[in-house]
């Protein structure tokens, strides 16, 4: 093919080109600046100017109501009356006559324990109990060296069990004799047995600044329960009655500021609100709400002031 003939074909395929640019571009200008039929706007304007869709919440009334607040602290169940015994004479302790879960009388002989040095020869020294009740410690066997500061056996009464914790100083103040708890047991998973503050501490520790304090259970002894188990208490240290409560998931937290959204007339409308006591379910209102506000419980994470909204029942 000349030279000549190859212009003539270029220069009729970019004659083409170029006009089927031309009829794609006209096309695009008609269908975006024909007429919209009465009453409907694009697709864009409808997105950005149309009505707001509602959204589905649900609501919970403000009621007065009791909210209770407290601590949960670990502890151990101890028996009432605990005492150490002691030897009398430091030595090696030679015989040990009891083992723990018997049970001893006042002036039993326990255990005996040799004070002899080398080149003396001394007589044995009986470790006597003190008092009554069932072996619950017996750290040591024959053959240790235990001095007059060693506790060799540990004795405790049975018939009556105690919870023994710690109360941390910001808390120490509202614990006082009679004060409710609920104990829960490791033991005993899923089960809860009620408690009364019985004995409590005059001073804090001062290196752990914690409180001692012995709760002892309500009602009948449960034949499960045992000396040495661990207990997790509930104690409850502050509880308001017939005050404004809501659940306590209706509340959000916004930049330091607590607030809740509230309906009226199908729309949502935001309420600042102060907060009082509060526990893992309710939290008291002190001020922003009144008693019968519809307060949104679902939902309201994705509201903003004045949202139109459907409640679901």
């Amino acid at each position: 093919m000349s030279t000549g003939k190859k212009k003539k074909l270029l220069t009729f395929a970019l004659v083409i080109l170029a006009a089927g640019f031309l009829l794609l571009s006209g096309w695009t200008f008609f269908n975006r600046t024909r007429e919209v039929p009465a009453g409907q706007a694009p697709a864009g304007e409808r997105q950005r100017g149309g009505p707001r869709s509602l959204t589905a919440v649900r609501v919970t009334p403000v009621r007065p109501g009791t909210v209770e607040t407290g601590v949960v602290i670990n502890g151990d169940v101890i028996a009432r009356n605990q005492v150490s015994i002691y030897p009398a004479m430091p030595g090696k302790l030679t015989e040990a006559r009891f083992s723990v879960g018997d049970h001893v009388n006042p002036g039993d002989v326990m255990a005996m324990v040799d004070p002899s040095r080398p080149g003396e020869v001394y007589s044995l020294s009986p470790v006597v109990s003190t008092v009554s009740g069932t072996v619950l410690n017996a750290p040591y066997s024959p053959g240790d060296t235990v001095a007059t500061s060693s506790v060799v056996y540990v004795v405790g009464d049975l018939s009556e069990l105690l919870v023994e914790t710690f109360v941390p100083e910001r808390f120490a103040t509202s614990a006082h004799p009679g004060l409710a708890a609920d104990v829960s047991l490791e033991a005993l998973p899923g089960e809860h047995f009620s408690a009364l503050v019985e004995e409590m501490s005059p001073v804090l520790d001062p290196a752990s600044r914690t409180l001692r304090i012995r709760l002892r259970f309500s009602g009948r002894r449960d034949g499960r329960i045992r000396a040495g188990m661990f207990a997790t208490v509930s104690l409850v240290t502050e509880t308001r009655v017939d005050v404004p409560v809501i659940p306590r998931f209706a509340v959000i937290n916004t930049y330091g500021s607590w607030i809740v959204f509230v309906v009226n007339d199908g729309t949502a409308s935001r309420r600042a609100v102060t907060p009082g006591i509060e526990n893992e379910e309710y939290v008291e209102i002190l001020e922003g709400l009144e008693e019968g506000d519809l307060v949104v419980t679902a939902g309201q994470n994705f509201l903003s002031d004045g949202d139109p909204v459907r409640v679901l029942e």
